[in-house]
C-alpha cells in the first residue's frame, strides 16, 4: 500500500475546499460537478477528499477524530492555523501515546488532529516496522 485519503462528507464542497486551502494551507487538487459534488485537497503528501452529502440528514461525525495528520512540528503549524483564524478545538499537548498534538474542527464539525512524534528516533504511534 502507498497512502490513504480520508473522505469527509460535507454540506458544501466549495465552502469546505476554501477552508482547507485558505485556512489550513492545502492546495486544490481537483473538483468535480457543477456545483462541485467532490473535491480533493492536498498539502505535502496528505490528501483529503470532500464529498457532498446527498441527504438532508445530519452529517456523520466521527466519535472523535476524522483524521490524524502527522506533521514535522505541531507547535509551528498550530501557530500558523491560529494566525489564519482557525479555532483550535484542543490546545497543544504532549500525549501519553508519544505525540504532541492539537485538534481543530472544519466547517462541517469534523475533528482533525495534527501532531508530531515526541521521540522521532522511534517510529511513533500509528507506525510500525513492515512485517
Amino acid at each position: 500500500m502507498l497512502r490513504s485519503m480520508p473522505v469527509l462528507q460535507v454540506k458544501d464542497v466549495s465552502t469546505s475546499e476554501r477552508f482547507y486551502c485558505e485556512k489550513l494551507g492545502f492546495a486544490a487538487h481537483g473538483a468535480w460537478g457543477n456545483p462541485p459534488d467532490f473535491a480533493i485537497v492536498q498539502r505535502g503528501e496528505v490528501t483529503i477528499a470532500l464529498d457532498r452529502s446527498r441527504s438532508d440528514d445530519p452529517l456523520p461525525v466521527n466519535q472523535y477524530w476524522a483524521a490524524y495528520i502527522y506533521v514535522e512540528n505541531a507547535d509551528i503549524l498550530c501557530e500558523q492555523f491560529r494566525k489564519a483564524g482557525v479555532e483550535i478545538a484542543r490546545e497543544l499537548e504532549n500525549m501519553p501515546y508519544g505525540l504532541r498534538d492539537f485538534d481543530i474542527r472544519d466547517p462541517d464539525g469534523h475533528l482533525l488532529a495534527f501532531g508530531h512524534d515526541l521521540h522521532p528516533a522511534n517510529p511513533g504511534t500509528g507506525l510500525m516496522a513492515e512485517r
